[in-house]
């Protein structure tokens, strides 16, 4: 993919003032929810009405999607509001149908990502194409399988081509329903900064009321855009109620939303310097994470201790951690006072939650 600049033409293309807006139900229910949203989506923000058509589900019994009899209703949501169409596609069945109905964007969802044979079945019935395909993140943080995707479609002469940010799965507790892993969308940027990039805030929360504060990070990351599941009666939807907003809430968000131009010089030095903050602080929110997990298991550490009636301090295992981070650090150039400084605070952090344990 070395001329990745012509992945970004059908963005630039669209002439857009503001980050790309992708919006519509979870799922297709009926025509009339169909033609509901799209009128009530038409003159805002929203370039493409999106709309699930067929639903995979963790297990069966669920509400699968209405299938290519929801293909005609996009096909009139289009032509009564001029809006264009997207959805997801998950082999070559789907995509035939799909080109046949005149669809404009096909995403690939995280459960096909993650198998190369899907992708390259959907590659192969795409070939040549001139319709917009994204692919979205494989359900685990595997970059490498992400980029994959998008170079089986790239070598199948399939130009206009971006990715959605939605999160991975997580077997640990955590306030979002996939966790954002941040990082790993700010490295895809840097190897690919013309690869457009949208975050898909519905899926990363499962969660409404936490959708304007992710696209907002997401922004400030420079993504490209923001697809964000929209429904005229949530809580009432077929599937993912807790994650979608109404058309109200979603102009709302947008007009809520701080969103940097660059229009000169002095803008785009803020723009770069907002965009490189953002990403310190999506790390510093990382490793307040992380050092938390770390005092949890110090903390059944010390009910074990206290179990065994052992003493807390164990030096010649502390001497070996500081010993193996000193390295480590000197390795990603960190000098060896601030890890000393860094380590024996934790260090510290850790003995104080044990005594608390013991005493108890």
């Amino acid at each position: 993919m070395e001329n990745s600049k012509e992945m970004r033409t059908w963005l630039n293309d669209l002439g857009l003032d503001h980050p790309l807006v992708i919006a519509g139900p979870c799922s297709a229910e009926t025509e009339e929810q169909v033609l509901r949203i799209a009128h009530a989506l038409k003159d805002t923000d929203v370039t493409y009405l999106r709309a699930g058509i067929w639903k995979p589900r963790t297990r069966p019994g669920n509400f699968e999607g209405v299938g290519a009899l929801g293909l005609k209703w996009l096909q009139r949501a289009k032509e009564e509001t001029g809006m264009l169409v997207g959805t997801e596609v998950a082999n070559a069945a789907h995509v035939q149908l799909a080109l046949e109905h005149d669809i404009d964007l096909l995403w690939i969802g995280a459960r096909s990502t993650v198998s190369p044979f899907i992708v390259q079945e959907i590659a192969d019935a795409l070939k040549g194409t001139d319709k917009v395909v994204l692919v979205k993140n494989p359900v685990n943080p595997d970059l490498s399988l992400w980029l994959g995707g998008i170079e089986r479609l790239y070598t199948a002469d399939i130009k206009k081509l971006g990715v959605i940010h939605r999160g991975f799965s997580t077997y640990e507790k955590s306030k979002y329903r996939n966790i954002p892993e941040w990082q790993l969308a700010i490295e895809l940027q840097s190897r690919f900064p013309d690869l457009p990039l949208i975050c898909d805030p519905s899926h990363i929360t499962g969660n409404r009321d936490m959708i304007f504060d992710v696209s907002q990070t997401a922004l400030d990351l420079n993504f490209d855009g923001l697809m964000i599941e929209t429904h005229d009666d949530p809580d009432n939807a077929w599937s993912d109620a807790a994650q979608q907003v109404t058309p109200d809430v979603l102009i709302q968000i947008m007009k809520d939303l701080k969103i940097r131009k660059e229009s000169d010089a002095e803008a785009e030095y803020n723009s770069k310097l907002g965009t490189l903050r953002a990403q310190i602080d999506v790390i510093d929110n990382g490793l307040i994470e992380t050092i938390g997990k770390r005092m949890r298991i110090s903390d059944e550490i010390g009910q074990l201790k206290k179990q065994k009636n052992v003493a807390i301090l164990q030096n010649k295992r502390w001497n070996e951690i500081l010993g193996r981070m000193i390295l480590e650090g000197q390795e990603k150039g960190l000098s060896e006072e601030f890890i000393l400084k860094m380590f024996k605070a934790i260090h510290q952090e850790s003995i104080n939650h044990q005594e608390k344990i013991l005493k108890a």
